[in-house]
């Protein structure tokens, strides 16, 4: 019966906006193409196995459009009933993290939790719960916005936690990523612009100590605003991967023929896979990746416009933005726009705990084009 509640959705919906569809199987395929070619060198050299990353990556697509799937076709109304619960068992699995034997400890950072054999980082699972966590308490107190204590301070409690977490996991760049998502999501549910200024009077200094307290991090910015300053260090994975982009020249050097992924940016296949794209594939690949992000875009936002609920435009609109927002973070950092974050790209980095998670966001955003499409 719960199932059946679950999987049933009032007044049957239509179809799924094909667009959508489209884009999502589009950038999945391309991306596990982009990341064997990236990887099979690496992964032949230190794991003796060529097929390694590729075929982590594959199951990891296959039990994402599963899960895609079941997300697209749920009522989410029956969904949101169960939102608080699953937000306090988002941040037991952001605390697991600090536990012995459970978190996972790498390059000083503990980010992973154990679980079997494989491990899973749970601030990838926020970036899809918080969005929808909002979505969901701003459409329930949309006539009490006015109040600070009843409709603004819950929401504003839950995405502190959240930030404090994975900021505390030595994460700062997704924590203030999902910072920054949460603001979209708290502006375009009609919040007043004081609470902007008072957000930004308190983060904008917390974040400038935050940096200053941590030697990788003021590496970081000082490498990034003095190219000089540390070029074998902090600066040589954006500097690898600049010429990496800038050998690839127009039309590329073709899939699998890309030599700089091999001698020059280590770990091609995880942060800077965008940069064996541009070179193998050229300017030419880089637009038409573009050209079909922009379409991905397109489709979010419109379904996004045209839901007649708060619920639904504030779900597609922070979603969206949430996956183009890491596009754009990632690629800036790959082209020495910004300093080094360690976000991934969205369907072409390695990384399981990324893929899942953005196919899942995936699906809620084709549900919610086939509410769209049931409306019409």
């Amino acid at each position: 019966m719960k199932f059946q509640l679950l999987m049933e959705q009032q007044g049957r919906k239509a179809k799924s906006d094909h667009l959508l569809v489209a884009c999502i199987l589009l950038l999945t395929g391309i991306g596990l193409v982009t990341l064997y070619s990236a990887s099979y060198a690496y992964a032949d050299r230190w794991l003796g196995n060529s097929f390694y990353f590729i075929l982590r990556q594959a199951v990891i697509a296959a039990f994402g459009f599963i899960l895609c799937f079941i997300v697209s076709r749920a009522n989410l109304d029956f969904v949101r009933e169960w939102i608080f619960p699953v937000v306090i068992g988002s941040m037991i699995l952001c605390a697991l993290t600090f536990v012995p034997g459970i978190g996972v400890r790498a390059n000083g950072a503990t980010r992973w939790i154990r679980i079997g054999s494989s491990t899973y980082q749970p601030s990838e699972l926020v970036k899809l719960v918080l969005p929808f966590y909002l979505a969901h308490i701003f459409d329930k107190k949309q006539n009490r916005l006015d109040s600070f204590s009843a409709g603004v301070l819950p929401p504003t409690m839950i995405t502190v936690l959240f930030v404090a977490l994975i900021y505390m996991q030595n994460n700062f760049s997704t924590a203030f990523f999902i910072l920054f998502n949460a603001l979209v999501i708290f502006y375009l549910a009609g919040l007043k612009l004081r609470y902007f200024f008072a957000a930004a009077m308190i983060f904008l200094p917390l974040s400038v100590f935050f940096i200053l307290t941590r030697e990788h991090r003021l590496r970081r910015i000082i490498s990034f605003i003095w190219p000089e300053f540390d070029p074998l260090g902090a600066r040589y994975q954006v500097n690898a991967s600049i010429m990496t982009i800038s050998s690839g020249g127009f039309w590329g050097k073709g899939i699998g023929q890309g030599t700089r992924k091999i001698s020059s940016v280590y770990a091609i296949h995880s942060d800077f896979v965008f940069a064996s794209l541009a070179e193998e594939g050229g300017f030419f690949a880089v637009v038409l990746i573009f050209a079909l992000f922009a379409l991905f875009a397109f489709a979010v936002y419109r379904c996004a416009l045209k839901n007649k609920t708060l619920f639904g435009r504030l779900l597609g609109f922070g979603l969206g933005t949430t996956i183009l927002s890491q596009i754009l973070l990632n690629v800036a950092v790959a082209i020495g726009a910004l300093p080094a974050t360690g976000i991934p790209l969205p369907f072409f980095s390695a990384g399981g705990s990324s893929l899942a998670t953005t196919l899942v966001m995936c699906g809620l955003l084709i549900n919610n084009s086939r509410e769209v499409t049931n409306v019409q």
